[in-house]
């Protein structure tokens, strides 16, 4: 009889493939820690990680035919012994892991599994990386040179998503080897499995439209901070600080199909210093069919008014912010902008009365403790703008104006007020 037709000795196999599992743990361990140390995303990832069982390791060298698996002499390397899933949130963050990957270690080849299918498929997709093991994370002893050579790691990358779908698809087809024949069967599967992927790319969508979303909306606070900060640096005697940007003028690129839109289209308008068109949108929006909801209510006059604010309409920006407090009672940011209005039209105890609002519902905002010192300290209440001026500190707040304001409270109380 040849060598080759040598029944397997399976218990010879699995004695030297067991043998070695505590040395695969062990590097499992480190590359896992070395992922979770070097994967940065803007949405923790989770991780998966494996040694393959024995059962599956011995049907897939029977499968290969592999030459050692007669004699169990030696171990039989195959390149998913040793597995790590990272799963992601969203589409986007697949190439982000990939390319940090392959920055991280030494990749020996890289399958991007189901991206051949056709829609009338069902297989899952994936992105599979195989990678040299890094010498720090080799044991000190147990492995050859040889085997040091061939280890590998397969380290996947998939979305929630497509993780929950390939784990149903192994159940399903795989551990069955059995792939259903009934077309109306197999309609279903690819129904789901293009159903999960559709839910892929409106995650995405939802994702990108929450980034443009808040970084107009974070241009949009900063400008009418800013406008702000002009009152009270007269006051205080302080320079604008470092960094600032005019905002220039461009013409906005945003669709106008819907609310989402509009309001994005608004916000850019706004933050461009296109205030008359951003007030044209946030009243349409006001003014829409079907009526739009309290709480989206609430949030367009709070916009529209900070829009009017930045044109010194002052009265109308006041309007604006009841009417957004009417439509949401708790709309605590709506109540400070109120107060910032009354501050700069020198309505001291106007703006008191606001703050205070806003600091009942939320007791944590250093900026409405910093803007309520300067309204004590303008009706020369300078003991309650000092407590206001601590409050804020030991909240975190921190900038020029804070200071200057202290050091002039500090010089009424040297002078004994």
């Amino acid at each position: 009889m040849s060598e080759k037709n040598i029944v397997p000795n399976k218990i010879k196999i699995e004695n030297c493939y067991e043998s070695y599992r505590p040395i695969f743990n062990e590097i499992l361990g480190k590359i896992e820690n070395l992922l979770k140390q070097n994967i940065h995303l803007p949405s923790n990832p989770t991780y998966k990680s494996r040694i393959k069982s024995f059962s599956s390791y011995y049907k897939k060298i029977l499968r290969q035919k592999a030459e050692e698996s007669s004699s169990g002499k030696g171990l039989v390397v195959l390149t998913d012994m040793i597995g790590i899933r990272v799963i992601c949130a969203f589409v986007e963050d697949l190439a982000l892991v990939e390319k940090q990957i392959v920055d991280l270690f030494s990749v020996k080849e890289i399958e991007r599994k189901g991206a051949e299918q056709s829609f009338k498929e069902f297989g899952y997709e994936s992105v599979h990386i195989l990678v040299s093991i890094p010498e720090n994370c080799l044991p000190e002893t147990g492995l050859s040179d040889d085997l040091k050579d061939k280890l590998v790691c397969e380290i996947q990358i998939r979305t929630i998503l497509q993780d929950a779908w390939a784990e149903v698809e192994h159940e399903l087809v795989y551990k069955s080897e059995f792939n259903p024949f009934d077309k109306p069967l197999r309609r279903k599967l690819a129904s789901i499995n293009a159903s999960l992927t559709l839910a892929d790319i409106i995650f995405q969508e939802i994702r990108d439209y929450q980034k443009r979303l808040q970084s107009e909306l974070g241009a949009r606070r900063n400008s009418f901070y800013e406008k702000a900060d002009e009152f009270s640096e007269n006051l205080l005697g302080c320079s604008k600080p470092q960094g600032f940007k005019d905002i220039a003028l461009e013409t906005s690129s945003f669709s106008r199909n819907s609310i989402d839109d509009l309001i994005l289209a608004a916000l850019h308008e706004h933050n461009v210093g296109n205030f008359k068109s951003a007030i044209e949108i946030y009243t349409q929006i006001i003014n829409s069919v079907p009526t739009p909801s309290d709480l989206v209510l609430s949030v367009i006059f709070k916009h529209r008014g900070m829009a009017y604010f930045a044109q010194n309409l002052y009265e109308e920006a006041l309007s604006d912010f009841k009417k957004s407090i009417d439509y949401d009672p708790k709309c605590f940011k709506s109540m400070y902008y109120q107060g910032i209005v009354y501050s700069v039209q020198g309505k001291d105890q106007e703006a008191v009365a606001c703050f205070d609002n806003s600091l009942l519902i939320d007791a944590f905002q250093s900026h409405v403790y910093y803007r309520r010192a300067l309204s004590y300290y303008n009706m020369g209440e300078y003991s309650k703008s000092m407590d206001d001026v601590n409050s804020a500190i030991m909240l975190g707040l921190s900038d020029n104006d804070l200071n200057a304001l202290k050091m002039k409270l500090v010089k009424k109380f040297d002078m004994g007020m």
